[in-house]
Protein backbone atom coordinates (compact mmCIF):
# COMPACT_ATOMS: atom_id res chain seq x y z
CA UNK A 1 0.00 0.00 0.00
CA UNK A 2 1.19 3.49 -0.55
CA UNK A 3 2.07 5.51 2.30
CA UNK A 4 3.12 9.35 1.00
CA UNK A 5 1.57 11.68 3.35
CA UNK A 6 -0.68 13.17 1.10
CA UNK A 7 -1.41 9.90 -1.13
CA UNK A 8 -4.92 7.97 -0.66
CA UNK A 9 -5.83 5.20 -3.03
CA UNK A 10 -9.37 4.15 -3.41
CA UNK A 11 -10.13 0.80 -4.97
CA UNK A 12 -13.61 1.16 -6.10
CA UNK A 13 -14.83 -2.06 -7.54
CA UNK A 14 -18.70 -3.68 -7.36
CA UNK A 15 -20.38 -5.81 -9.94
CA UNK A 16 -22.11 -5.01 -13.26
CA UNK A 17 -24.85 -2.76 -13.86
CA UNK A 18 -24.37 -1.70 -10.41
CA UNK A 19 -23.57 2.07 -10.57
CA UNK A 20 -19.76 1.89 -10.44
CA UNK A 21 -19.13 4.20 -13.14
CA UNK A 22 -21.48 6.86 -11.67
CA UNK A 23 -19.61 6.66 -8.72
CA UNK A 24 -16.58 7.38 -10.40
CA UNK A 25 -18.04 10.07 -11.69
CA UNK A 26 -19.05 12.24 -8.93
CA UNK A 27 -15.75 11.10 -7.29
CA UNK A 28 -14.10 13.27 -10.27
CA UNK A 29 -16.26 16.00 -9.84
CA UNK A 30 -15.05 16.30 -5.90
CA UNK A 31 -11.67 16.23 -7.45
CA UNK A 32 -10.17 12.69 -7.29
CA UNK A 33 -8.22 11.09 -10.18
CA UNK A 34 -8.95 8.04 -11.84
CA UNK A 35 -7.90 5.37 -14.34
CA UNK A 36 -10.60 2.74 -15.61
CA UNK A 37 -9.30 -0.81 -15.67
CA UNK A 38 -12.25 -1.53 -18.37
CA UNK A 39 -10.36 1.08 -20.69
CA UNK A 40 -7.14 0.13 -20.06
CA UNK A 41 -8.85 -3.44 -21.05
CA UNK A 42 -10.06 -1.90 -24.81
CA UNK A 43 -7.06 0.67 -25.29
CA UNK A 44 -4.71 -2.76 -25.03
CA UNK A 45 -7.22 -5.06 -27.27
CA UNK A 46 -6.74 -2.58 -30.17
CA UNK A 47 -5.20 -3.56 -33.76
CA UNK A 48 -1.57 -3.34 -33.03
CA UNK A 49 -0.91 -4.32 -29.45
CA UNK A 50 -0.05 -7.59 -28.17
CA UNK A 51 -3.01 -8.53 -26.45
CA UNK A 52 -4.97 -7.96 -29.49
CA UNK A 53 -2.50 -10.49 -31.46
CA UNK A 54 -2.85 -12.84 -28.79
CA UNK A 55 -6.47 -12.66 -28.27
CA UNK A 56 -7.25 -12.93 -32.23
CA UNK A 57 -4.77 -15.95 -32.08
CA UNK A 58 -6.26 -17.82 -29.61
CA UNK A 59 -9.63 -17.32 -30.61
CA UNK A 60 -10.37 -17.12 -33.90
CA UNK A 61 -11.41 -14.87 -36.95
CA UNK A 62 -14.63 -15.05 -35.76
CA UNK A 63 -13.70 -12.12 -32.82
CA UNK A 64 -12.66 -9.97 -35.67
CA UNK A 65 -14.62 -7.27 -37.59
CA UNK A 66 -14.57 -6.80 -41.11
CA UNK A 67 -12.56 -3.38 -40.13
CA UNK A 68 -9.83 -5.73 -38.33
CA UNK A 69 -11.05 -4.15 -34.78
CA UNK A 70 -11.68 -6.59 -32.02
CA UNK A 71 -15.67 -7.78 -32.27
CA UNK A 72 -16.37 -7.59 -27.99
CA UNK A 73 -19.91 -8.72 -28.73
CA UNK A 74 -18.68 -11.70 -30.45
CA UNK A 75 -15.77 -12.59 -27.90
CA UNK A 76 -18.29 -12.11 -25.12
CA UNK A 77 -20.05 -14.69 -26.63
CA UNK A 78 -17.70 -17.06 -26.16
CA UNK A 79 -16.40 -16.69 -22.47
CA UNK A 80 -19.36 -15.62 -20.65
CA UNK A 81 -20.98 -19.11 -21.45
CA UNK A 82 -17.76 -20.71 -20.55
CA UNK A 83 -15.80 -20.45 -17.49
CA UNK A 84 -12.40 -22.37 -18.81
CA UNK A 85 -12.78 -19.93 -21.82
CA UNK A 86 -13.28 -16.90 -19.45
CA UNK A 87 -10.27 -17.58 -17.45
CA UNK A 88 -8.13 -17.99 -20.38
CA UNK A 89 -9.11 -14.56 -21.71
CA UNK A 90 -8.13 -13.50 -18.28
CA UNK A 91 -4.65 -14.83 -17.94
CA UNK A 92 -3.95 -13.21 -21.94
CA UNK A 93 -5.49 -9.55 -20.71
CA UNK A 94 -5.30 -9.20 -16.85
CA UNK A 95 -0.80 -9.34 -16.76
CA UNK A 96 -1.16 -6.44 -19.25
CA UNK A 97 -3.27 -4.32 -17.33
CA UNK A 98 -1.62 -5.22 -14.24
CA UNK A 99 1.36 -3.41 -15.72
CA UNK A 100 -0.15 -0.11 -17.58
CA UNK A 101 -1.91 0.49 -13.92
CA UNK A 102 1.05 -0.26 -11.72
CA UNK A 103 3.35 2.37 -13.92
CA UNK A 104 0.07 4.89 -13.86
CA UNK A 105 0.19 4.53 -10.09
CA UNK A 106 3.85 5.08 -9.95
CA UNK A 107 3.28 8.23 -11.71
CA UNK A 108 1.21 9.66 -9.33
CA UNK A 109 1.53 13.17 -7.85
CA UNK A 110 2.88 12.89 -3.95
CA UNK A 111 0.07 15.23 -2.91
CA UNK A 112 0.19 17.98 -0.01
CA UNK A 113 -1.47 18.65 2.74
CA UNK A 114 -3.66 21.52 0.71
CA UNK A 115 -4.07 19.45 -2.45
CA UNK A 116 -4.14 15.73 -1.54
CA UNK A 117 -4.16 13.06 -4.39
CA UNK A 118 -7.07 10.99 -4.16
CA UNK A 119 -6.67 8.46 -7.07
CA UNK A 120 -8.95 5.49 -7.59
CA UNK A 121 -8.42 2.37 -9.75
CA UNK A 122 -11.80 1.11 -11.04
CA UNK A 123 -11.86 -2.15 -11.74
CA UNK A 124 -14.64 -5.01 -11.48
CA UNK A 125 -11.61 -7.45 -10.57
CA UNK A 126 -10.15 -5.51 -8.52
CA UNK A 127 -10.05 -7.91 -5.11
CA UNK A 128 -9.37 -10.94 -7.25
CA UNK A 129 -6.76 -9.12 -8.97
CA UNK A 130 -5.16 -8.24 -5.45
CA UNK A 131 -5.28 -4.67 -5.93
CA UNK A 132 -6.11 -4.09 -2.01
CA UNK A 133 -2.86 -4.81 -1.75
CA UNK A 134 -2.06 -0.69 -3.78
CA UNK A 135 -4.68 0.97 -1.69
CA UNK A 136 -5.70 2.95 1.44
CA UNK A 137 -9.65 1.17 1.11
CA UNK A 138 -11.81 -0.55 -1.02
CA UNK A 139 -15.15 0.66 -2.10
CA UNK A 140 -18.02 -1.96 -2.93
CA UNK A 141 -20.31 -0.28 -5.47
CA UNK A 142 -23.66 -2.52 -4.45
CA UNK A 143 -27.47 -3.33 -5.37
CA UNK A 144 -29.81 -5.38 -5.65
CA UNK A 145 -29.54 -7.76 -8.46
CA UNK A 146 -33.13 -7.48 -10.23
CA UNK A 147 -31.85 -3.63 -10.58
CA UNK A 148 -28.71 -5.06 -12.32
CA UNK A 149 -30.93 -6.73 -14.56
CA UNK A 150 -33.21 -3.82 -15.12
CA UNK A 151 -30.00 -1.52 -15.96
CA UNK A 152 -28.92 -3.94 -18.47
CA UNK A 153 -32.13 -4.56 -20.13
CA UNK A 154 -32.31 -1.08 -20.10
CA UNK A 155 -29.35 0.17 -20.81
CA UNK A 156 -27.56 -2.38 -23.08
CA UNK A 157 -30.32 -3.49 -24.73
CA UNK A 158 -30.18 -6.92 -23.17
CA UNK A 159 -32.00 -9.72 -23.08
CA UNK A 160 -33.14 -11.03 -19.49
CA UNK A 161 -31.62 -14.53 -20.53
CA UNK A 162 -28.53 -12.30 -21.49
CA UNK A 163 -28.50 -9.78 -18.61
CA UNK A 164 -28.69 -13.29 -15.77
CA UNK A 165 -26.46 -15.17 -17.61
CA UNK A 166 -23.16 -11.46 -17.05
CA UNK A 167 -24.73 -11.26 -13.94
CA UNK A 168 -23.55 -15.12 -13.37
CA UNK A 169 -20.64 -15.22 -14.88
CA UNK A 170 -18.83 -12.79 -11.78
CA UNK A 171 -18.07 -13.65 -8.09
CA UNK A 172 -20.78 -12.96 -6.00
CA UNK A 173 -21.56 -9.31 -4.85
CA UNK A 174 -21.33 -10.65 -1.25
CA UNK A 175 -17.50 -11.76 -1.81
CA UNK A 176 -17.12 -8.32 -2.71
CA UNK A 177 -19.09 -6.87 0.25
CA UNK A 178 -17.51 -9.46 2.51
CA UNK A 179 -13.31 -7.46 2.11
CA UNK A 180 -15.21 -3.64 1.42
CA UNK A 181 -13.88 -1.00 3.74
CA UNK A 182 -16.64 1.06 2.06
CA UNK A 183 -20.16 0.22 0.61
CA UNK A 184 -21.48 2.75 -1.24
CA UNK A 185 -25.55 1.26 -1.41
CA UNK A 186 -26.87 2.42 -4.83
CA UNK A 187 -30.01 0.70 -4.33
CA UNK A 188 -32.28 4.12 -3.73
CA UNK A 189 -32.18 7.23 -4.96
CA UNK A 190 -29.31 8.44 -6.73
CA UNK A 191 -29.04 11.70 -4.23
CA UNK A 192 -28.47 8.93 -1.48
CA UNK A 193 -25.76 7.21 -2.98
CA UNK A 194 -24.77 10.99 -3.76
CA UNK A 195 -24.73 12.06 0.14
CA UNK A 196 -22.52 8.58 1.06
CA UNK A 197 -19.72 9.52 -1.47
CA UNK A 198 -19.51 13.11 -0.18
CA UNK A 199 -19.59 11.60 3.30
CA UNK A 200 -16.95 8.93 2.54
CA UNK A 201 -14.89 11.91 0.37
CA UNK A 202 -14.84 14.19 3.72
CA UNK A 203 -13.84 11.74 5.95
CA UNK A 204 -10.59 10.97 3.46
CA UNK A 205 -10.02 14.94 3.70
CA UNK A 206 -9.93 14.91 7.34
CA UNK A 207 -7.85 11.85 7.63
CA UNK A 208 -4.99 13.18 5.30
CA UNK A 209 -5.27 16.56 6.52
CA UNK A 210 -4.25 15.63 10.54
CA UNK A 211 -1.32 13.84 9.41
Amino acid sequence: MNTSNYKYIIGLTGNIACGKSSVVAELLKLGATAIDADSVTRELQQPGQAVYDTIVTTFGPTVVLPDGKLNRKALANIVFGDAGQLRLLESIVHPAVRHHILSWLAQLPAGSRAHPTIAVIDAIKLIESGWPAHCNAVWVVACDREQQIERLCRTRNMSIDEAIQRIDAQNPQSAKIAVADVVIDNTGDWTQTVSQIHHHWHTILRQLQHR
